[in-house]
């Protein structure tokens, strides 16, 4: 039935032929570029050049739980998306089991409806569910199904103008000279053609494997791992995927506690493997995988093992890994001189441990060493910077507002320097601070305390100054810390995190703060969530809101966008209103404190303070974007705003009217970002209903909007500015990098003393203290 609505849901064949022809003819786009076969790919990356690839589905994939019949649900999604890559221009084959499952499903079927009726009454209507079914060969099964399961093929495939061929195969087809070229010639033919060759194993007259059959240099076909690989060098396939029930290859069974998923596995690796049972489906198992994968890589062919099975992944995950994301396990045959992701986030979180547990003095000897070695390696720095400011102005990439970012100067680092040294100062008392303390009940003590978050990883984008205004927040909060910088930064960025762990190395914590080098992607970062507890990006609105959508369980700490404002009152200052919009426009527009709308009173409309408002833009070359309602006042206006939810960051600005206060902060709820909003006006009562009702991180009185920064707040720096409400808002410095835990002590006490039938009371006495360091507790 199945089968019969599938294929009525089909176009006729007539039409299909038709379409299949045209789409033959027809020029192919974004074809990857060919490359000599005879070598793997050495980086996931580099998986987006694969032009032909073949998909190996195992048995736990297109089998149902039940074993009998096929998941449909799971095949549908694998068709589409082998589709879509055969055309984009790629060669795509697959290698697929079912037949038995399919065929298993039918015979069942067969057998109930040829058993008689009178032996089915005789069993009693209750009991016709319980009816024995014998037990079937595999063979038969194959026999019977082989032809359900390509005719399902087909009609899916149909339904994105794709063309399909069945081709079963025996080893012998392998290991006879004549009958191999046989086969290379007629798969090289179909895949011209613009068909996906659909590849299995001839279950029907296949014979059962030989034990450690295989011969010097020869992979035998005992089950479809094997004819994968097989196929996969034989056809000189640039990729491999192999799908099964599991995420890819672990180090010890998966299930059990100490099992860790291997992201990349290279060939020298195997004995650091131990290998579980095999799927419930199936003849093969990881090992069989893991041999069949290893054999394709030696043949030149780059593999993948993954999970199909998974509900939330399965309509992406053959996509996903031909884009190069961290999808299951990797084979590669280079393995990088370097340490992993992984192993660098554990270093760090290790070291970050005897980081947070020094004393506060030696926490800031390290951040000033840091201080002086940027005064005293300027030279150093400075020669890095120039190598990758040329680079930037040669490639012509990066705007202008990005090169000034990523500039060195003697006086930013000088600037720097005084900064950490600020940092060094905060770091006395920051980690093990004592917030409160309560007496509960008699000898029994609560304290919350100030400790690390844990691993911070941060991600920023061409600002290398960056890099030791945050490794001084994390030495100083006692975080571990992983820093991953853009590409246009790298000579830079080598030279400040070399001084970094040579400030660490003073105390015997150099691996707290690890610079990521490697070509993972920001993606593949975020999923790190085991192991990263807090990220914060630094760098465009585009980068935080991508990181943002990223992140799988990890909290973001960041603002998606810097819409800020300034308000204009009726009751300004004229020589304060241009002396600060002019500062918070004009000083470094690509600043995400800086203003982005202006908002003035309707009553200023007309005044000479207006005049000189317009006049000091022109002069200083701002383009304005009129609101509507200022639109309509005037009878030559500037060009009209688009949107007023813009973040120009450059000498522009949209610039509108209102009727009110209240009608302004109304506007800036409804367009502004939460970042920094100010108002400018001489009436006290006024501006404080401004500074108490306005919900964002930063609100200002007659001052400009670029003061929203930590190192003009006194925290020596910042990581970032957040909009968020939970945990810190506005610049985050030190304090934000903190969390709390909870110590209670005792004499000896138990819930029970507090129960109903217990003698002992609460007390909930606040007690007195200061604020003492860890491992130094005062008196009280």
């Amino acid at each position: 039935m199945l089968l019969r609505r599938l294929t009525l849901c089909s176009r006729n064949h007539l039409d299909y032929r038709r379409r299949v022809c045209g789409f033959l003819t027809r020029p192919l786009t974004q074809v990857p570029k060919g490359r000599a076969h005879g070598s793997s790919f050495a980086h996931r990356g580099e998986l987006r050049q694969a032009k032909r690839i073949v998909v190996k589905l195992g048995s736990a994939v297109v089998t149902r739980g039940d074993e009998c019949g096929l998941a449909l649900g799971r095949l549908a999604s694998i068709v589409e998306q082998v589709a879509m890559l055969q055309n984009q221009g790629r060669e795509m084959m697959i290698v697929t089991s079912g037949a038995v499952a399919f065929g298993k499903q039918r015979l069942r079927h067969e057998i109930l409806l040829s058993q008689s009726v009178r032996q089915a009454l005789h069993s009693g209507h209750n009991r016709l569910n319980d009816m024995s079914v014998p037990v079937l060969e595999a063979r038969a099964c194959a026999a019977a199904g082989q032809s359900g399961l390509m005719a399902l093929y087909e009609a899916m495939f149909t339904q994105y103008s794709t063309c399909t061929a069945q081709v079963l195969v025996t080893n012998l087809d392998f290991h006879y000279d004549q009958k191999r070229q046989n086969l290379n010639r007629t798969l090289q033919e179909l895949l011209r053609m613009n068909i996906v060759p659909i590849i299995n194993t001839n279950d029907a007259v296949m014979p059962p494997p030989e034990p450690n059959s295989d011969l010097q240099g020869v992979i035998s076909i005992k089950d479809n791992d094997s004819l994968a690989a097989r196929l996969a060098v034989e056809m000189k396939a640039d990729l491999l995927i192999a799908l099964s029930d599991v995420e890819g290859l672990y180090d010890s069974p998966p299930g059990t506690d100490d099992a860790k998923l291997l992201d990349i596995f290279y060939p020298g690796d195997q004995h650091t493997i131990t290998y579980g049972t095999k799927s419930r489906v199936g003849i093969g198992g990881m090992e069989a995988k893991v041999k069949a994968a290893l054999w394709a890589l030696q043949g030149g062919t780059s593999v993948v093992i993954a999970n199909g099975t998974h509900p939330k992944v399965t309509g992406h995950v053959i996509t996903d890994i031909v884009e190069g994301k961290k999808v299951g396990t990797f084979f590669s045959e280079i393995k990088p001189a370097g340490p992993t992701l992984e192993h660098q986030t554990q270093l760090a979180r290790n070291s970050g441990r005897m980081l947070a547990s020094l004393h506060p003095d030696k926490r800031s000897e390290i951040i000033c060493h840091l201080a002086e070695l940027l005064t005293e390696r300027q030279e150093e720095i400075l020669a890095a910077n120039k190598m990758d400011m040329d680079l930037a102005v040669n490639t012509g990439l990066l705007p202008a507002a990005m090169l000034k970012r990523l500039s060195l100067s003697p006086a930013k680092l000088n600037s720097l320097a005084l900064g950490l040294h600020q940092i060094a100062v905060a770091a006395q008392d920051s980690v093990g601070r004592v917030l409160r303390r309560t007496r509960v009940a008699h000898n029994l003590e609560l304290e919350q305390i100030t400790v690390p978050i844990g691993v911070l990883l941060v991600i920023f984008e061409a600002r290398p100054d960056c890099l030791p205004q945050v490794s001084a927040l994390s030495i100083a909060s006692g975080n571990a810390l992983l820093l991953k910088g853009g590409k246009e930064a790298a000579n830079t960025n080598r030279v400040l995190h070399q001084l970094t762990q040579e400030a660490l190395s003073m105390h015997r914590v150099k691996e707290a703060v690890q610079l990521v080098s490697t070509r993972e992607e920001v993606e593949d970062l975020c999923r790190l969530d085991k192991m990263i507890d807090l990220i914060i990006p630094r760098g465009s609105s585009q980068l935080v809101k991508n990181i943002q959508r990223a992140a799988k369980g990890i909290p973001v700490l960041g603002h998606s966008e810097g819409i800020c404002h300034v308000y204009v009152d009726s009751e300004a200052s004229v020589d304060k209103v241009i002396k600060i919009v002019r500062d918070s426009k004009c000083d470094y527009p690509a600043a995400c404190n800086a203003m982005e709308s202006l908002l003035i009173h309707r009553d200023i409309l007309g005044t000479p303070l207006f005049n000189q408002i317009i006049d000091m833009f022109r002069t200083e070359r701002v383009k304005i974007h009129a609101g509507p309602r200022l639109a309509s006042y005037l009878t030559f206006s500037p060009s009209e705003a688009k949107s007023m939810r813009v973040e120009y960051s450059d000498l522009e600005c949209c610039m509108e009217v209102v009727d009110s206060m209240q009608e302004a902060m109304d506007h800036i709820h409804k367009y502004g970002s939460s970042h920094t909003d100010v108002i400018i006006t001489e009436n006290e009562d006024t501006a404080e209903q401004f500074l108490q009702l306005l919900d964002s991180a930063c609100v200002f009185w007659n001052a400009s909007s670029r003061f929203a920064d930590g190192y003009r707040f006194g925290l020596g720096a910042e990581v970032g500015i957040s909009t968020a409400r939970i945990h810190a808002r506005g610049p985050v410095g030190l304090e934000g990098l903190l969390t709390t835990k909870w110590v209670l002590r005792g004499d000896g006490h138990t819930a029970a003393d507090f129960s109903e039938q217990g003698t002992m009371k609460y007390l909930h006495e606040k007690l007195p203290f200061g604020q003492p360091l860890a491992g130094q507790r005062d008196s009280n």
